[in-house]
């Protein structure tokens, strides 16, 4: 209770209502002036304390209550609602915490006017320069970024000027007769078989090789073929063939062939020879000799590659004849069919031995005179030897 001096208690009623007469007037002025102490509201900002005191009250979410704080913000100063809005906006990762304190602040003691007036003076005094601020990293963000677009002036690592010794290094002069050209002839000689056999009937040897000389389209063959058994040979025969490319994988051939076992003969041959699809060798020659005999023989072989050195071949050989030839054991027909696997290891791609089982067969009245002259009309041998190349 306020204690005024100036207030005395005479015994009279007159004086006494007299004091209080001068007292009122002095009272009503000391209330009037703690009033003014408190800034005054318009009733519009009253409505708008309200409202905003109900959105800070209860906001559904976060990203409500931040929209509340922001309008907040924005109705508590309107001459710095754009630079509030702007501040609102650049810090939006907290809006929700900022949005949870006013909520904290709403449902707390403070009133709603003493809030609002505190909103409206750090709008006030932040807004202009929070918007200060983020123009300051809007502009360093572009300096940062005109700082990667621009390329360095030197390389990081020097790059040494060109000598002349460099450019005559990289330019040489070019001597026609120093350059080296494949020979127009070139030769080759393969032992595709070159063995041992041994079978039931005895052992011997046998033997298969081809020749040539000459360039990619005309060339010279040779081939030769022959066996032998019991320290005697059977059979053995040599071809001069000439060659000449059709196609990629083709050569047409034609010459003669030389029997010098069993008994001497000479034969006209043509045929074809090359490389079939999927990787087959194979050979077709047709031979006429005298007396009108004609035969044909027909081989074809194959490599199954298990590894690179490591190399399966199977091999067919067929033989037919127009006419019968007794006293040559010859029967019209087919007249032997040969069939073979060969396993082979190339220790060099010019050297490979191998070992292997052949299988052989005569047919119709070959088989029949050769049953007659005391030999055999089938005979299967395991055959061992080298395959080489120069």
């Amino acid at each position: 209770m306020r204690t005024l001096p100036f207030l005395a208690f005479p015994a009279s009623p007159a004086p006494l209502a007299l004091a209080v007469l001068l007292a009122i007037p002095q009272f009503a002025l000391a209330q009037h002036a703690g009033h003014a102490a408190q800034p005054a509201v318009a009733p519009e900002a009253q409505a708008h304390d309200a409202d905003a005191h109900r959105r800070h009250a209860a906001p559904a979410t976060a990203g409500d209550a931040g929209h509340a704080a922001h309008a907040g913000h924005q109705a508590a100063t309107p001459a710095a609602g754009a630079h509030d809005a702007h501040a609102g906006h650049a810090q939006g990762a907290q809006g929700g915490a900022a949005a949870a304190g006013h909520g904290g602040h709403a449902h707390g003691g403070t009133p709603p006017h003493a809030d609002h007036a505190g909103h409206a003076a750090h709008a006030d005094q932040s807004g202009p320069a929070i918007h200060a601020g983020h123009g300051g990293q809007d502009a360093g963000a572009h300096d940062a970024h005109a700082g990667h677009g621009a390329a360095p002036a030197q390389p990081r690592t020097p790059i040494p000027p060109l000598t002349a010794a460099d450019i005559a290094s990289g330019f040489p002069v070019l001597d026609h007769d120093a350059m080296e050209h494949a020979p127009p002839v070139t030769t080759m000689v393969l032992f595709d078989r070159l063995e041992a056999w041994d079978a039931d009937h005895g052992t011997g040897q046998a033997w298969e090789a081809t020749a040539w000389i000459g360039g990619d389209i005309h060339r010279l063959w040779l081939r030769s073929e022959g066996e032998r058994s019991g320290g005697r040979t059977g059979s053995s025969d040599l071809e001069a063939l000439y060659g000449r490319s059709v196609s990629p994988w083709w050569d047409v051939v034609a010459g003669v062939r030389h029997d010098f076992r069993p008994d001497s003969r000479t034969w006209a041959a043509f045929g074809v020879q090359g490389l079939a699809p999927y990787l087959f060798e194979v050979s077709a020659t047709a031979y006429v000799g005298d007396g009108g005999q004609v035969q044909a023989k027909v081989e074809a072989e194959y490599d199954v590659r298990f590894t690179n050195r490591l190399i399966l071949q199977p091999l067919v050989e067929a033989t037919a004849s127009l006419k019968d030839e007794p006293e040559a054991g010859i029967g019209s027909g087919l007249n032997k069919i040969e069939a073979g696997l060969r396993l082979r290891y190339e220790i060099s791609r010019r050297f490979a031995p191998y070992v292997g089982l052949v299988h052989e067969r005569a047919f119709g009245e070959s088989a029949d005179l050769a049953e007659a002259a005391g030999g055999h009309a089938r005979d299967t041998r395991v055959v061992a030897g080298v395959r080489l190349w120069f």
